[in-house]
């Protein structure tokens, strides 16, 4: 998922349940389904449990995807980290379930956390808070896993789960996903954005003025508009199916590092900026003023 243009009103409340005007996807108005955090297998039985009961007059929700619970995010706000003025009541600004498994231990599971926005992983057999989704987008993209696993990382057939890898709801990536791009680059195809392909522009870890510096150098030297990407950006590039690095298969790039700065400033705390760790695939946040991150370039198609 790219850069979010906001609608003027995003949401629309009709009766428990919300549309998200942005996104197509539609959400129960109270943003916990149980009384209390469950572990990941108990929070896929309760949402089978409200199909079974047809809660809140609809028997077709799931557990959402990464991409899916992300969206919701304002990188802006904290406390919860969700858009201003948003109608929803009950939320929890902890860690919140999605239905995808790390590919780097499949006995954990993605979870993002509406404090500030950050997303990583947990142990399945911890405790999170369950927001359930249904119906679907013609904006966001599947994540790109395509197998399931029980709680103790063991692949399981995927029929009847309710997991990431059996409903990859979202649209398909295209085939070839990467081009050459006129000018240099490589055009991402899903997203329209063209990156470079040595993704250590600085030769090193920067800090966030530094990463910026670099890239306005770029963009000077090449006369190409190059900029540093917004997290989203740099999120929509991770496949969920595969980590060190969480890439597509058969990506052109090279020179790949994990931890890359993002042009998102973080609206917890003003020393922050958003970046993405790519080995892992997760979304947190760097200090600024510390050269611990690398910075891979992005422009407009």
């Amino acid at each position: 998922m790219t850069r979010i243009e906001q609608p003027e009103k995003r949401f629309a409340v009709e009766g428990e349940i919300v549309v998200d005007t942005l996104t197509g996807l539609v959400w129960p108005r109270s943003a916990q389904a149980a009384e209390t955090g469950l572990s990941w297998p108990e929070a896929l039985e309760l949402v089978a449990a409200m199909n079974r009961e047809s809660r809140h007059g609809f028997a077709d929700w799931r557990l959402p995807n990464r991409r899916e619970l992300y969206s919701l995010i304002d990188h802006a706000r904290r406390e919860p980290a969700l858009p201003e003025n948003h109608p929803f009541v009950n939320v929890w600004s902890g860690k919140c379930w999605t239905s995808t498994s790390s590919a780097r231990d499949r006995a954990y599971a993605w979870w993002v956390q509406f404090s500030g926005g950050r997303m990583f992983f947990g142990r399945k057999t911890d405790d999170a808070v369950v927001w359930p989704v249904r119906g679907e987008s013609d904006f966001l993209f599947v994540t790109g896993q395509r197998a399931c696993f029980d709680a103790r990382g063991e692949p399981v057939e995927c029929a009847g789960t309710g997991q990431d890898g059996a409903l990859r709801m979202g649209l398909p990536w295209p085939e070839p996903r990467f081009a050459p791009a006129e000018g240099g680059g490589m055009l991402d195809r899903m997203t329209g954005l063209i990156w470079m392909e040595s993704t250590d522009l600085a030769g090193g870890m920067v800090d966030h003025a530094a990463a910026r510096e670099a890239v306005a150098g770029l963009a000077a030297e090449t006369g190409l508009p190059w900029r540093l990407p917004e997290i989203m950006e740099l999120e929509s590039l991770t496949d969920c199916s595969r980590a060190d690095p969480a890439l597509p298969g058969g990506h052109p790039f090279r020179d790949v590092r994990e931890e890359y700065w993002s042009a998102t400033d973080s609206g917890y705390e003003q020393g922050w900026a958003y970046c993405l760790y790519l080995h892992k695939g997760a979304v947190g946040v760097g200090f600024k003023d510390h050269a611990e991150f690398h910075v891979w370039p992005v422009r407009d198609a």
